[in-house]
């Protein structure tokens, strides 16, 4: 149980905030690629900083806050210059630093030309999706994990935004025990007429945690399965701050999904799926498909209003999302399920007492070679997905992908023959 300051600190990411310290020290996604393919600027809430998202004429991304600094007009109708935005109201031009270099009227005048005046952040692509740091510079270098490098691969990137506090997302992922039941029972419940079972409802044994360099491992042993599985002796991991990588391989397919959880403001959480599928061995990629990652926005609710609650992304947000907008663990009763939030907590409180010592917290990388190809690791032919590739997208919020055919062609052939 905790009191009520210690939520305060976990749960609050605003500028001043001390936990929104922490999470300033990481990159974070504010778009996919895609989303800026026919425009020149896009709205970000991250944080709690309200921020926009621009291309200038060279190419290069910038974010920048909203309101010019100016007479506080909006950068989201600005002008894109060679290297920078100009606010469209008086035509003062800002660089990727946040520095004013024009201040077109105020010829002889212009005390604020060169000045920093502006709240900027860099911003990098990678694998499709842009990322942004908002923390103190010099900024650590952009983790190269594998999924977003591997040349043979199909990338898809999906974003939802929930009504509820990061943590509440995050905790979830720490917490093995609630698939039996969320993914599984709840699933043979409502389809108990037809006599559904499903693999995931598989009573857990033991459920463990270890650190490594990017965070925690996660594993877990089912009732009845061999201490052997990949299940015990890998897990998957938890990338410190708020990532988890979920997935399988090693058979057919391969195809491995970072569920990355952005803190939008103290309620708010962007929710983004950036799922990389390489094909089976021997297989390559179709050219039309390779180089992208098309965005998508899955549907979660019902025409109704209600979560889906056949597909498994919107039963997890459903269980966060019923905690309320912040959830009161004041009045929670922690029990041995709960061992990996009990960690991850823990992690977070040591985490933020490092960077108020000035050090750099788990998982910052500032050496280039260390930041080549990162393979994190990841269990193979993992039982949840033992129905089939098909089967598996059905459940999950990337069947609202554009790709999402192209996919089951590319990794179920045989299906798309026998309709055929």
């Amino acid at each position: 149980m905790m009191t009520q300051e210690q939520n305060e600190l976990m749960t609050r990411v605003g500028p001043g905030a001390r936990m929104g310290a922490l999470l300033r020290r990481y990159w974070h996604p504010v778009a996919a690629l895609d989303e800026m393919k026919d425009k020149w600027t896009h709205r970000v809430r991250i944080l709690g900083e309200d921020l926009v998202l621009y291309r200038d004429r060279s190419g290069k991304f910038g974010l920048i806050e909203e309101s010019c600094p100016h007479r506080r007009a909006s950068f989201f109708h600005g002008i894109p210059t060679e290297n920078g935005i100009r606010c469209m109201y008086h035509g003062w031009e800002f660089d990727g630093s946040g520095a004013c270099t024009q201040q077109p009227f105020e010829k002889g005048r212009n005390a604020l030309l060169g000045k920093k005046i502006a709240d900027a952040y860099p911003v990098e692509e990678l694998g499709g999706m842009l990322f942004a740091y908002l923390g103190p510079l010099p900024a650590p270098l952009l983790p190269r994990y594998a999924e977003y490098t591997w040349t043979n691969a199909v990338r898809t990137i999906g974003k939802f935004v929930i009504p509820c506090n990061w943590l509440q997302c995050m905790e979830n992922s720490a917490d093995p025990v609630h698939t039996e039941w969320l993914h599984g029972h709840l699933h043979q419940f409502r389809h108990e007429k037809e006599g559904v079972s499903t693999a995931i409802a598989r009573a857990h044994d033991r459920i463990a945690f270890d650190e490594f360099e990017f965070g925690l491992i996660k594993r877990r042993l089912y009732v009845g399965q061999s201490e052997t599985s990949e299940d015990w002796t890998v897990g998957h991991p938890i990338v410190f701050p708020n990532t988890l990588l979920v997935g399988s391989g090693g058979g057919m397919w391969k195809a491995h999904t970072f569920q990355i959880r952005v803190p939008v403001d103290d309620t708010h959480t962007a929710h983004y799926w950036y799922s990389a599928y390489v094909p089976p061995e021997g297989k390559t990629a179709p050219e039309h498909l390779r180089g992208r990652a098309p965005y998508y926005e899955p549907k979660l609710r019902t025409p109704d209003g209600e979560w889906n609650l056949e597909m498994i992304d919107a039963q997890d947000i459903m269980a966060w999302v019923t905690q309320g907008p912040i959830a009161d663990r004041t009045r929670e009763n922690l029990a041995a399920s709960d061992t990996g939030v009990v960690a991850f907590r823990r992690m977070l409180t040591r985490e933020l007492e490092k960077i108020e010592r000035g050090e750099d917290p788990i998982g910052v990388l500032r050496d280039p070679a260390r930041n080549r190809n990162i393979e994190l690791p990841m269990e193979k032919g993992k039982s949840m997905y033992s129905d089939g590739f098909a089967s598996y997208l059905e459940r999950m919020a990337v069947r609202h992908s554009p790709i999402r055919d192209d996919l089951v062609d590319l990794f179920t052939p045989r299906a798309k023959e026998a309709a055929e």
